[in-house]
């Protein structure tokens, strides 16, 4: 049994939907994996929903302002 476990790869839906015909879903991994060869070898991918940082605010700051 293998000790190490593979990284998992974080790849766009759309991606995945294409590659849907190649892949199954593992439960034990909750990834996806290659079919007929995945309990093995190949890549462990998940779908990518990380947030991304949003960029610098770029409005007017409103603090420290006064109202009269």
């Amino acid at each position: 049994m293998r000790t190490v476990r593979r990284p998992r790869r974080y790849i766009a839906r759309h991606w995945l939907a294409l590659m849907r015909p190649v892949l199954r879903y593992s439960n034990a991994r909750d990834a996806f994996v290659l079919r007929m060869v995945g309990s093995n070898v190949g890549p462990v991918l998940r779908i990518d929903r990380r947030h991304h940082p949003r960029s610098a605010f770029e409005g007017i700051d409103r603090r420290h302002t006064r109202v009269a």
